[in-house]
């Protein structure tokens, strides 16, 4: 891999959620992983270590502020949800979110639709390839979180759903 593409790989890492991505091609291996403010990376057969620059003054000026997480909503510091028969469907990969099976599809799902059991939600699409994701309960739609085309991470919530 040239080190133009891995430059590119580490920028995409760094801008990201994710904290580790593999790549192989043409029989090379690469790893880019994030721990804390250093980023690695791991070349196979050579082992090949890549930190990023410090941080000077001027660059650190240029770089927006980062906001603070929101506050929790009780006191353990999680959100609670106000019914109980509520639960959330999490995308299983990182791909892209597609809310219906062709652009000019109607959705598979609504906000207050009833859906049974291994009825298809939304498709996600990871490295080519279409994986659709199933209800695994009989439920009505209480809110669709994932926005059609538009990337996901592993275990985001993409469904809230009302167990029936």
């Amino acid at each position: 891999m040239r080190s133009k593409e891995i430059k590119k790989l580490i920028e995409l890492v760094e801008a990201s959620a994710i904290s580790e991505l593999e790549v192989s091609r043409f029989g090379q291996k690469v790893r880019i992983r994030k721990q804390q403010d250093n980023t690695v990376v791991t070349s196979s057969p050579n082992m090949v270590a890549i930190s990023p620059p410090p941080v000077t003054p001027a660059i650190a000026a240029s770089v927006p502020p980062v906001e603070a997480p929101p506050k929790p909503k009780d006191a353990e510091g999680v959100e609670k949800l106000t019914d109980i028969n509520i639960i959330e469907i999490k995308s299983p990969m990182v791909g892209t979110f597609y809310s219906a099976p062709a652009p000019d599809a109607d959705p598979y799902v609504k906000e207050g639709d009833i859906v049974t059991a291994n009825q298809v939600l939304c498709i996600i699409e990871a490295m080519k390839l279409m994986n659709e994701i199933e209800s695994e309960v009989r439920g009505r739609i209480v809110e669709i979180l994932g926005e059609n085309g538009k990337p996901v991470e592993y275990d985001q919530v993409l469904f809230r759903l009302e167990k029936l």
